[in-house]
């Protein structure tokens, strides 16, 4: 299974409109990949934006649905509507299972680590050691690498609330179990954007 994050950008106002047509492009069943998840950034760059999350079962389909969106005049289905789109490819951490949808959160937040060069083998190490112990305290959606751009990581936490996920991981630093060994070393620099699923979100 591969993964592509892709970030859709609207005028304000816009994402609501987009909304059935993003549920009526990816149920196609001749559009590739599975709609996992579709959430609406609340924190950082907000007004107009959704992140998306789909499934594939190969790297063919995944380069074939690419291909069939960054030709396309009507990408997603929403290109009169799009101010702007990035996609992203991600491969699973090998020791994770799938992307499931389900109820998990009422928010979600998406941290990616852009990673020193040559940080990716230690930092998927430490967290094979870890995550078993972090997950423990809350789910983990996803923990995936990137397969262009720069050397990151891009992983995706589910939370009832806000302050829940401030208790959780001030419990799991208190406790020992977080951050994994090797992780703050092989950072670069990180980001972290909190982002509401949307009523098309398999993921919610």
């Amino acid at each position: 299974m591969l993964y592509e994050l892709a970030t859709l950008s609207f005028p304000l106002g816009g994402v609501q409109e987009a909304l059935p047509v993003l549920r009526a492009y990816t149920a196609d069943g001749a559009v590739g990949g599975r709609l996992l998840g579709c959430w609406e950034p609340e924190h950082g760059v907000i007004g107009g934006r959704l992140l998306l999350l789909r499934g594939f079962d190969d790297a063919d389909e995944l380069a074939e649905e690419r291909r069939h969106v960054l030709t396309s005049t009507d990408p997603f289905g929403v290109g009169e509507r799009l101010a702007g789109l990035t996609t992203e490819s991600y491969a699973p951490f090998p020791f994770l299972p799938p992307v499931e949808p389900g109820r998990y959160g009422a928010v979600y937040e998406f941290r990616t680590y852009h990673l020193k060069v040559g940080g990716l083998a230690p930092t998927m190490a430490g967290w094979e050691a870890a995550v078993a112990g972090r997950t423990e305290l809350s789910p983990l959606t996803a923990g995936l690498y990137a397969l262009d751009g720069a050397p990151r990581i891009t992983h995706i936490w589910p939370y009832d609330s806000l302050d829940a996920r401030l208790a959780v991981r001030r419990t799991a630093v208190e406790r020992g179990l977080w951050p994994p060994v090797n992780g703050p070393e092989s950072i670069a620099h990180a980001t972290s954007t909190i982002a509401l699923p949307t009523p098309i979100s398999p993921l919610s």
